[in-house]
């Protein structure tokens, strides 16, 4: 009875109020908490999300691009090397941004600080944890691809009056690539360089070989089927599609998307499955 009346008087929820909020909102609870964790290096991701684009778009279009807008016989779709480029460089920062996300962050879960087993003594299940965190980052890469446009604006290199669906297509091939590897970290004990691995011999290939600074059509055709496989080239198609309206057949474009959103909910199912079964061991 004292307890009752001492919440009552708090105008806190009673235990089962709680309990039943949890069941049913546990996912953003928990995507609350990691945004506010990522308050404690809020400093670097304002600086790579403003600065790399800046960097990289500076150097493409009054560096690079200047250079090889002189050929006449550049074939970039018609436009400029920049305007080709640009939206290719968002879809490549939100891959590697969330690849970064979705390894260390989560063995850092399991292993290091163990941040996942706290809220898995209240009613958030496992799947919760994972959908949480998966939330976050989406918001993240919400807010980074958001940048990388604005500042694509002020450069000039995205005219075509639907070119801001380039930020919902950053964040949907970044979740592609970082699902899969958040559930792959969920499944591992212990770290063994495997995620530089990762980032040396998978990321970094696809980064380069993805048709990010030239057509997939110029590399030898015994090296185009990384392209095909590559969700970063999929996603640097569908980007440029919006933003300086690239010609595809409509087979291809459904290709593209159902492929990124087949990795992305393929990923999140691998690892709520990973989640559910490391944390009931």
């Amino acid at each position: 009875m004292t307890e009752v009346r001492h919440t009552e008087i708090l105008g806190a929820h009673a235990p089962e109020v709680s309990a039943a909020k949890a069941r049913r909102w546990g996912s953003f609870y928990f995507m609350e908490h990691m945004l506010r964790g990522m308050r404690a290096y809020l400093v670097t991701i304002v600086v790579t999300s403003v600065g790399n684009p800046l960097l990289y778009l500076f150097s493409m279009g009054v560096g690079l691009a200047s250079i090889v807008d002189r050929n006449p016989s550049a074939h970039f779709g018609g436009v400029g090397y920049l305007a080709f480029a640009a939206p290719a460089l968002l879809v490549s920062s939100a891959v590697m941004t969330c690849a970064n996300e979705m390894m260390f962050p989560v063995m850092d879960g399991f292993k290091w600080r163990r941040i996942y087993y706290g809220p898995h003594v209240t009613p958030l299940v496992p799947g919760q944890l994972a959908a949480g965190h998966v939330m976050a980052v989406g918001v993240r890469l919400l807010v980074q691809c958001s940048v990388f446009f604005l500042i694509m604006l002020a450069f000039g290199a995205a005219a075509s009056p639907v070119a801001w669906l380039l930020i919902p297509v950053g964040v949907l091939a970044g979740l592609a690539v970082g699902t899969p590897l958040m559930a792959y970290a969920a499944s591992i004990q212990k770290e063994n360089f495997q995620f530089s691995m990762i980032q040396r011999f998978i990321i970094m290939p696809l980064f380069l070989f993805s048709g990010t600074f030239y057509p997939l059509e110029t590399m030898p055709t015994a090296m185009q089927w990384i392209g095909w496989i590559s969700p970063l080239w999929h996603g640097n198609q569908l980007g440029r599609l919006v933003s300086v309206g690239l010609s595809e057949p409509g087979w291809l474009v459904a290709v593209h998307v159902l492929y990124l959103a087949a990795l992305g909910v393929g990923g999140i199912v691998w690892a709520r499955r990973n989640y559910t079964k490391r944390m009931s061991a």
